[in-house]
């Protein structure tokens, strides 16, 4: 195949779909593509020096524990990206579509990432983190195992994330606490006016009332009139960790 360079290494029983690319001095196994517990869908793009697939970093790994990496389609691997094959769960590690990874990035095993999500430099997610769709996730930040990271969230900098991130809103500090809404992110993302105003008002309720949670979760039961409402709702409902307070 003309797309794959001739100093690459690639084993009979490879699969390789027409769309991909292969670099100077990689290696793709027999059996599939990079490590062996790969797979990988179409039109992705994989800069040097990244592992895809890698032995994760588990005291408790043995290779007939090993599960798999699942990537889609159209995602971006800068240089040095490190991404772990699962071990604990039944699915794996699993990558969603159109995600873009910046250099120097890392996810341990048995990671679930939607789609349209940007990872910074040189970020840390441990294993076991779930995360929704076009989150972003800036340089430096590092996400506790088990976290849950919700649609449109941003982090900032050098973040410090233990606890669930809810969706449309940024998250900074050491350890973090949320600022505020997204609010760059969601008129990116195409969200009316009205839909942000209703987004504001639910974590007004959340974090800005005299109640708890529980109390707030209650009062809003009634009055939830739109999906991006239910959908925070649900987060906190849902949320076994426990969600990041304001600051």
């Amino acid at each position: 195949m003309s797309n794959i360079h001739p100093t690459a290494i690639v084993e009979d029983g490879a699969q390789v779909d027409p769309s991909v690319t292969v670099g100077p001095f990689s290696i793709i196994e027999s059996n599939v593509r990079i490590f062996g517990a790969v797979r990988m869908g179409a039109g992705n793009r994989v800069c040097h020096g990244t592992v895809l697939g890698c032995e994760p970093q588990d005291l408790g790994y043995t290779p007939e524990k090993s599960r798999p990496l699942v990537i889609g389609d159209g995602n971006h691997f800068k240089e040095g990206v490190n991404l772990s094959r699962g071990v604990k769960t039944d699915e794996g590690s699993l990558i969603g579509d159109n995600n873009y990874f910046m250099c120097g990035f890392h996810a341990g095993h048995d990671v679930i990432f939607g789609n349209h999500n940007i990872f910074g430099p040189n970020s840390a997610i441990a294993g076991h983190v779930i995360m929704g769709d076009r989150a972003f996730v800036s340089g430096l930040v590092a996400i506790h195992q088990f976290v849950n990271i919700g649609d449109y969230a941003m982090l900032g900098g050098c973040a410090k994330i233990t606890k669930d991130i809810p969706p449309y809103t940024t998250a900074d500090g050491n350890p973090a606490r949320i600022v505020g809404l997204n609010s760059v992110g969601l008129r990116r993302g195409g969200f009316s006016a009205e839909a942000r105003r209703a987004i504001k008002k639910t974590y007004q309720t959340i974090y800005h009332s005299d109640l708890n949670v529980s109390q707030a979760l209650a009062v809003l039961e009634g009055n939830i009139y739109s999906e991006e409402e239910e959908r925070i709702a649900a987060f906190f409902l849902n949320s076994e960790r426990g969600v990041t307070a304001h600051k």
